[in-house]
C-alpha cells in the first residue's frame, strides 16, 4: 500500500491577488499528455461548480467574490477549474441550484450567459482554464431529468424526498428518448457555438476553455441502456468537435461505477477519436469504502486510500492502453467526525488530500498518464447559513442537495489549504514552472 507521510503545518496561508494577462495558448493532447506553452502540463485544480453565477449580474451574482475566490485559487496556484455551465428548469423545486441558465427548451437567462463570458474573461486574465460541463445526471441542476420532464415523462422524482430507486427508474428512460437527447443536443450546440459579449471572441478561441465535458457523471442508468449511451456519448462529442475543433472533449464520467461497472465500455468511450482523455472521480465514503458510522474517521483512512489508489490503478492501466491522459476530476473527504461545521478539524481529509496528491507528483516526475487531480470543492470565503441550501444563502461547494460544508474547502480550513498548497509547490517545482 502506498501511504505517503506528511505533517501538517497549521499555519494561516497568506493570499495575495496575483491577475495577470492571459497569453497561454489552448491546452491540447500530445503522446498521451497534456501539453501547455508547448510544454508538458500536470494540475491540482478544484471543482467551483457555481462560478457562472458569481460571475453574473443577476439574481446570486456576485463579482466582488468571484474576484476574492479566484485570486485566492490563483495564489495557491490553482489554475484549472470544473465548472457548471448552468442549470435546467424550474427554480422552486427542492435540492435544485438557483437560478435557472435554460428556463424552457432553448429559452435562456442572458444575465448568466453575460456572467460566463465575464467569468472567462476573468480566468483569462489570470491565465486560469475551465472545464465547462453541459450537462448531469443528477437532479440538482435538472439535467437528464428536466430533459425528460420537457419531453412529456412527467415531473421527475427528487432523490432525497422520492427514493433513489425511483429516480434510477425515471432517468433511465433518457438513453431511450430522442426528444429528451435532442434538447440536450440543442443546447449543446447554442452553448458550444457561443461568442463572447465581452471580447467579441467565438468560445472556440479562448484558451480560458481547457475542456467541453458532455455531462456531469454520466451513466447509462441500467445495463440494457449501455449500448445507447455509447451511442448518445459519440453523438454529444461529434457535434461539439463539428463546432469546436480547437478544444478538448471529454465525458465527465466516474469511471467503471460510472458505466455499469463495467470497465471495458469506459475504455471502449474513452477510445473514441473525439475524445481527448479520460475522467474518474472517487468518492470513498459514497461507495462505503470506509464506513459513516465511525466516530473516528482516523480509524479508515488506511483504507479509504487503500482502495482509492486501487481504482486509479486499474483505470490508469486502461488509459495507458488507450494512450490519452487521465483526470481525477472529482475527489472528496468529509470533516473529522462528520460533521458538517466549518469550526470542525480535517485531519482525516487532509491525510487523503495529501495522499493523492503526492501521486500526481509521482506521475509528473516520470512523465505519468495521470494528468491532473480536481478536489470537491472549493467553498472559500463562503458562509453556512443552513444545513441545506436556501436561497439567498452563499454557495458553498456543496450543490443544493447535499448538505452544506460535507465536502467544503474553506479559507479557515487552514490545514488543508497548507496542504493543497505545499503540494502545488512540490509539482511546479517538479516541472520547473
Amino acid at each position: 500500500m502506498r501511504i505517503f507521510k506528511s505533517i501538517f503545518l497549521l499555519i494561516a496561508v497568506a493570499m495575495t491577488a496575483a491577475c495577470c494577462n492571459g497569453t497561454s495558448q489552448i491546452i491540447s493532447v500530445k503522446n498521451g499528455q497534456f501539453v501547455k506553452n508547448g510544454k508538458p502540463y500536470y494540475f491540482i485544480g478544484t471543482n467551483m461548480w457555481y462560478a457562472t453565477i458569481l460571475a453574473s449580474e443577476g439574481e446570486g451574482g456576485n463579482r466582488e467574490r468571484l474576484a476574492r475566490e479566484l485570486d485566492s485559487l490563483k495564489a495557491l496556484g490553482i489554475d484549472n477549474l470544473r465548472i457548471l455551465v448552468g442549470a435546467d428548469g424550474d427554480s422552486s423545486l427542492p435540492c435544485k441550484v438557483e437560478p435557472m441558465l435554460q428556463t424552457a427548451p432553448g429559452v435562456y437567462n442572458d444575465t448568466l450567459l453575460r456572467g460566463l463570458d465575464y467569468l472567462l474573461v476573468e480566468m483569462g486574465k489570470r491565465d486560469m482554464q475551465a472545464v465547462l460541463y453541459l450537462n448531469n445526471s443528477w437532479e440538482w441542476s435538472g439535467g437528464y431529468s428536466q430533459y425528460l420532464t420537457w419531453a412529456g415523462y412527467g415531473k421527475a422524482p427528487i432523490p432525497r424526498i422520492d427514493g433513489y430507486s425511483n429516480f434510477e427508474t425515471f432517468v433511465g428512460n433518457y438513453m431511450k428518448s430522442d426528444t429528451a437527447k435532442n434538447l440536450y443536443f440543442d443546447h449543446l450546440k447554442n452553448i458550444v457555438s457561443r461568442t463572447n459579449t465581452i471580447t467579441g471572441k467565438p468560445y472556440s478561441e479562448d484558451p480560458a476553455i481547457f475542456s467541453w465535458q458532455i455531462a456531469n457523471e454520466p451513466r447509462p442508468f441500467g445495463k440494457e441502456n449501455k449500448e445507447l449511451f455509447a451511442q448518445w456519448i459519440a453523438e454529444s462529442a461529434s457535434i461539439i468537435k463539428s463546432i469546436d475543433p480547437n478544444h478538448m472533449v471529454s465525458i465527465g464520467s466516474e469511471g467503471k461505477y460510472g458505466c455499469q461497472v463495467d470497465i471495458q465500455l469506459w475504455k471502449e468511450l474513452g477510445a473514441l477519436d473525439q475524445i481527448d482523455y479520460m475522467n474518474i472521480h472517487i468518492w470513498p465514503h459514497t461507495w462505503r469504502w470506509v464506513s459513516k458510522e465511525e466516530s473516528e474517521p482516523m480509524n479508515d483512512i488506511e483504507q479509504g486510500i487503500e482502495y482509492t489508489f486501487k481504482y486509479i490503478d486499474e483505470h490508469l492501466l486502461l488509459a495507458k492502453e488507450v494512450g490519452k491522459p487521465l483526470t481525477l476530476e472529482e475527489f472528496g473527504y468529509p470533516r473529522d467526525g462528520f460533521s458538517f461545521s466549518t469550526e470542525s478539524t480535517t485531519a482525516a481529509r487532509d491525510i487523503y488530500y495529501d495522499n493523492v496528491m503526492k501521486f500526481l507528483i509521482s506521475q509528473a516526475q516520470n512523465g505519468g498518464t495521470l494528468g491532473g487531480c480536481n478536489f470537491w470543492a472549493w467553498s472559500g470565503s463562503a458562509k453556512v447559513n443552513h444545513l441545506w441550501w436556501e436561497k439567498g444563502d452563499d454557495y458553498t461547494g456543496d450543490p443544493a442537495q447535499e448538505e452544506q460544508g460535507l465536502y467544503s474547502v474553506f479559507l479557515s480550513d487552514r490545514s488543508t489549504i497548507e496542504v493543497i498548497k505545499s503540494n502545488i509547490e512540490e509539482l511546479h517545482e517538479t516541472l520547473n514552472y
